[in-house]
């Protein structure tokens, strides 16, 4: 009676008499407790992921899982009449990260923990997140989105240290989050904040706020709006806190383990996380100037011991700053930025691989190519792309710095957390041994014929679509027909992600059924995405799906087809409800500009096929499964490569030609949405027809590959309706899904890049 005896001590009452909150304090007392005994400094080198986001999602049930001790708790639980997903739902998600690069990141620390690799994660303790999404009116409206309470899975450390910027000094404050492994070792999360931090700035109900008062407002936001000089100076201060204090915690760390400096490269692994955490090569060799190092010795040193990942070739996520706003905000840097310039320009003429460019721009990726001893892209596709395109100069002159990890997901919280019923099938049919080693999900083949288990995957499927029906229904009235093909598109909101192409086809799969063509099956389109506050044509995009899914709602002749659904502030919590439930994984992104993707790999696991491009990780899922076992549409990475390079495209051809396009087209700016303004979609709709500034129409080929997603989505309607066919593509999926888990991915990155052993517990 481990939790009654908890309850006991902390309440004086037993386990049956208390509250939901009070059980899920006693709880997570318990789960911190026992993740601390399982804590060790042993091992002589350690790897410190340093990332501007963990989204590390919602840590009760999956530390319990990790630990072993779900299922004792649930029934200790269950036998004083109450309910474990009652008490999940009292647990704030921390607001740590918001798209694939943090929740990369989160399942990376689970594996290097699983996998009892000594390394920590490194970043900052946000206090609001990115922002709470409300939806006003159809429009997205963003809050703040607090998350700490007094009581919390953060651990106050006596860890501080003093960070100075141009003009100000602050002092830091590390909190830790245990980061447990499954069956494995607790590694930690190490999250800096200031103690000045005050969270009055923020003008009531917005994300507003003085973004010049950097004491008070360091970790208040994730990403804040940039769309002025004193939000890039803020981003600025943000990287540098990070990275300074991840620098002096690394050389603390590695001194107290017996380094002599020199040999620092025998301690400490770092791997820069994008180029957020750029910074920590001047930084670390800053310090290590201070502490009687050389120049040439630091940078030899720091160049061991960074590596570097790179997850897009989309130039504006490649950050440049200008040399005049670091000059302002982190002086002490320049002198070091300057010289490694230098350095790297004695060796290489050529202007692409310059650090500081002719317009006085500092390139951090150029300086983590430089001065790392590895770059990796995260899938096969990117990683090539990379090498023979984006970073060809790059590859040309360190080709042998260059290799690819392919992404990967933990499986603890994308099948055992999330789809306990389908994990504890999948054990009765082949064993316990999938949790540790995914690629035994293969022996689900031999099943692959086999009706009765066929049918049981499909009553599995079934039960999560109506898990999916009632949390849609209490959190956001809206009424799922769990008989519907669920076609879910969930990923951050970007034109490259081509949202607006699924909504374009909602318009034309509406008029369709307009028209009197209904579907054997219904369909209901499931969106969620955040749209960055000052991303103006995305935050249109999610107005306009929101739009469609009141129109269609309201329209007796089209609703019991098809119906459109935005999830509200989408999360890590609701990925969790609507994967499981998924029959079509939307990864329509156009090829060669997603660099990997993960949430294909979370749709795959739970047994749903792609509906996608042959970009990022797709391809590698395609080479799994087989192409018959997806839905493969559009342009190649190749096709698009020419296409931009040559510039012989133009959408409006498509437009003129295509009366279906042309229809759907007209109706953002007929008055469809609204009459009073019916020129509501008039930037989407010149986005995708007229040039702007330098860009062309249609940046995106929306148009281009637009017939052939509609071709792609008829395939996935007939594929349907054949109920057997259908359930063995969906297991094909989970069986092939072994190559996916970030366990391999953290294998490849320690042995291959990190140099990292296992360590003995």
């Amino acid at each position: 009676m481990m939790v009654n005896e908890i309850c006991e001590k902390k309440y004086n009452k037993p386990l049956s008499g208390c509250t939901n909150e009070e059980i899920y304090y006693a709880l997570l007392d318990m789960t911190k407790d026992l993740a601390a005994k399982k804590e060790s400094e042993a091992g002589k080198k350690k790897v410190y992921y340093i990332s501007a986001e963990f989204l590390i999602g919602k840590l009760l049930s999956n530390n319990l899982i990790n630990l072993g001790l779900y299922k004792t708790v649930k029934e200790e639980l269950e036998a004083a009449g109450k309910d474990i997903g009652e008490i999940e739902e009292i647990e704030p998600e921390p607001s740590l990260g918001n798209g694939g690069l943090g929740r990369l990141a989160a399942c990376f620390l689970d594996s290097m923990a699983t996998l009892n690799l000594h390394g920590d994660g490194v970043g900052l303790n946000y206090h609001m997140g990115l922002f709470k999404q409300v939806f006003d009116h159809n429009f997205q409206k963003e809050t703040p989105n607090p998350w700490i309470e007094k009581d919390s899975w953060l651990i106050k450390t006596n860890v501080s240290y003093p960070v100075s910027f141009g003009d100000l000094t602050v002092t830091s404050r590390m909190y830790d989050i245990e980061v447990t492994g499954y069956e494995g070792r607790t590694n930690k999360l190490h999250l800096f904040d200031v103690d000045t931090l005050d969270e009055s700035l923020i003008k009531d109900g917005t994300i507003s706020f003085d973004k010049t008062d950097i004491a008070r407002n360091l970790t208040l936001f994730l990403y804040p709006d940039d769309s002025d000089e004193a939000g890039n100076l803020l981003r600025i201060y943000q990287q540098y806190f990070m990275v300074s204090n991840a620098a002096h915690l690394i050389l603390d760390e590695c001194t107290a383990r017996g380094c002599k400096l020199t040999d620092l490269d025998e301690y400490a692994a770092i791997q820069i996380n994008d180029t957020h955490p750029s910074m920590v090569i001047p930084e670390l060799i800053r310090l290590l100037l201070e502490r009687g190092i050389t120049m040439d010795e630091a940078v030899e040193l720091v160049t061991k011991v960074c590596a570097y990942t790179n997850h897009t070739i989309l130039s504006e996520a490649l950050e440049k700053w200008p040399l005049a706003y670091l000059e302002k905000v982190v002086p002490q840097l320049v002198l070091i930025i300057k010289e490694l310039d230098k350095r790297a320009k004695a060796k290489y003429s050529d202007p692409k691989v310059a650090i500081i460019d002719e317009n006085d721009r500092v390139h951090m990726a150029h300086m983590d190519i430089h001065y790392g001893h590895s770059v990796n892209g995260v899938a096969y596709l990117h990683t090539e792309i990379l090498k023979n395109s984006e970073l060809n100069a790059f590859y040309k002159i360190y080709p042998e710095k260059f290799n690819n990890k392919t992404n990967g997901i933990t499986f603890r919280r994308w099948l055992l957390h999330c789809n306990r019923e389908l994990a504890q099938y999948i054990e009765s049919l082949i064993g316990p041994g999938f949790k540790k080693d995914a690629d035994e999900l293969e022996k689900l083949l031999k099943y692959k014929d086999n009706k009765k288990v066929l049918a049981k995957l499909e009553e599995i499927k079934h039960n999560r679509k109506l898990d999916l029906k009632q949390f849609l229904y209490e959190t956001q009235n809206i009424a799922l027909d769990e008989n519907s093909i669920i076609d879910v598109q969930i990923k951050r909101l970007h034109e490259y992600k081509r949202q607006q192409m699924n909504a374009l086809y909602a318009i034309y799969k509406y008029m369709d059924i307009k028209s009197g063509n209904k579907p054997k099956t219904p369909i209901t389109m499931v969106f969620g995405a955040k749209a960055a506050p000052a991303y103006i044509i995305a935050k249109d995009i999610i107005h306009l799906i929101l739009c469609l899914q009141e129109l269609i709602d309201n329209d007796p002749e089209v609703s019991p087809y098809f119906k459109v659904i935005m999830l509200e502030n989408y999360n890590v919590s609701k990925a969790a409800k609507v994967i499981p439930a998924a029959d079509i994984s939307e990864q329509i992104s156009l090829a060669s500009k997603e660099a990997s993707g993960t949430g294909n790999m979370k749709f795959m696991l739970n047994g749903a096929p792609t509906l996608g491009t042959m970009d990022g990780a797709n391809v590698e899922i395609v080479e799994e499964v087989g192409e018959e076992n997806a839905f493969i549409f559009g342009l190649s990475s190749q096709e698009v490569i020419d296409f931009e390079h040559n510039g012989q495209y133009d959408p409006k051809e498509i437009y003129n030609m295509d009366s279906d396009i042309r229809a759907v087209l007209t109706q953002l700016v007929d008055g469809t949405y609204s009459r009073e303004n019916p020129e509501l979609f008039r930037e989407i709709y010149n986005s995708l027809l007229e040039s702007n500034g330098g860009e062309r129409a249609d940046q995106y080929f929306i148009l281009k590959d637009f017939r052939s997603y509609a071709e792609a989505q008829k395939r996935v309607e007939e594929a349907y309706k054949d109920e057997d066919g259908w359930a063995k593509k969906a297991m094909l999926q989970t069986a092939k899904c072994g190559k996916f888990s970030s366990d391999r991915t953290i294998e490849e990155y320690a042995k291959e890049i990190w140099h990292l052993e296992k360590v003995v517990l």
